[in-house]
């Protein structure tokens, strides 16, 4: 009878599938491969309508693999990298790939999808510096939302001094995916520049038009570029000299941040009207234990990683995670523990540090769209 399904149908119940489900249906016989390929794979994205992101964890340390978390299976996959010709740090999610950052001295971007082991070189920019924070803003997602048209925004780092050695880089500028190039938008006061260049995560999080970093030490600010404007201001963090750590990320649309004092609970904040920052919600104090590792435990190492639908804090591969996610249909957002990964079919995976990002996996070739040819 399965063999005898048409297309339609057959592409209709492979929607409902999670991507590592879909893989093994793919390959089961020729008339499941070629529906899934004619059908599924090259229309438009609907997997994204029922399955959430998923937990992708790079380890911080030169390595070429990388481990995803299914949600809705609770069990993880390791990835291999080998296919990238250089070791990597991770930079965010742009659709259903990952920007990546080549760890040679000079910025060099990678965009990949590490489920169909494909890559692609993005052309260097204009000004060669070491060590800029970098913010991606995302476009036209309703038009594709598996390859959405992006720009990358490159801030502060060291460049080369016309008189010899080496200055902080007060140009801005920017990647547009639609013509493949890049161009200097901006400037940036000298302040601005060195405190993103010595003190940033190089990872920056949009919100109503403005790409926001945060430094990485104590007393916390936060520095925001206006994309229309051109304009630089900084923001206040609250509790800035206590927060053993401090993450910028997105929730209904809106800046939050997210912090934990040693012994106390961890905080999440949005980001309102007056420029104030606005108390929404506290760690359940038994998960937040659970996480540092006793009531005395620090909040020190902590990451955090979110968009509209959850929230991920964690510290490595293997120690857990903590979940603050929504729960459909109910309007309301629930904390739940989720184990962290310690072994993958019965083999044991060594803890490591990691950088966690969340994607909607694809199993589509990204060659198909003119801006992601290889």
């Amino acid at each position: 009878m399965w063999s005898s399904l048409p297309f339609d149908l057959l592409a209709n119940i492979f929607s409902f599938l999670s991507p590592d489900s879909l893989a093994r249906a793919r390959s089961a016989c020729k008339h499941w491969h070629e529906c899934v390929d004619t059908r599924l794979l090259n229309t438009d994205p609907i997997l994204s309508q029922y399955h959430p992101s998923w937990f992708i964890a790079l380890p911080l340390r030169a390595h070429k693999l990388c481990f995803a978390h299914n949600p809705i299976l609770d069990n993880w996959h390791k990835l291999s990298l080998e296919f990238l010709p250089d070791l990597v740090k991770p930079i965010t999610p742009v659709g259903s790939l990952l920007l990546l950052r080549s760890i040679s001295s000079f910025l060099q971007l990678i965009i990949c999808n590490p489920f169909t082991s494909q890559f692609r070189y993005l052309p260097r920019p204009n000004i060669i510096r070491t060590n800029p924070a970098v913010g991606v803003v995302i476009q036209n997602t309703s038009h594709d939302s598996q390859f959405p048209d992006f720009k990358v925004y490159v801030a502060g780092g060291m460049s080369e001094a016309p008189q010899g050695g080496t200055t902080y880089e007060s140009k801005l500028e920017m990647y547009d995916s639609r013509n493949d190039s890049w161009k200097i938008v901006g400037s940036l006061p000298v302040e601005f520049a060195v405190r993103l260049t010595v003190w940033t995560h190089n990872e920056g999080v949009y919100s109503n038009g403005v790409l926001y970093w945060i430094t990485s030490a104590r007393a916390f600010s936060v520095m925001g570029f206006e994309i229309d404007s051109n304009n630089c201001r900084e923001l206040q963090v609250p509790m800035a000299d206590r927060l053993e750590f401090a993450s910028l990320t997105c929730r209904n649309g809106r800046l939050a941040l997210v912090g934990g004092v040693c012994g106390e609970e961890a905080c999440v904040w949005e980001y309102g009207e007056g420029d104030m920052w606005v108390l929404v919600e506290k760690v359940p104090n038994e998960l937040g234990i659970k996480l540092v590792g006793g009531s005395n435990g620090s909040w020190i190492n902590t990451k955090c990683v979110g968009n509209n639908e959850v929230m991920y804090l964690y510290k490595e591969l293997g120690t857990g995670m903590l979940v603050w996610r929504e729960r459909k249909g109910k309007n309301k957002w629930e904390w739940v523990w989720i184990h962290g990964c310690s072994s993958i079919r019965s083999k044991r995976v060594h803890n490591l540090p990691i950088k966690g990002l969340l994607l909607q996996p694809s199993l589509t070739p990204f060659a198909s769209n003119s801006n992601y040819r290889l």
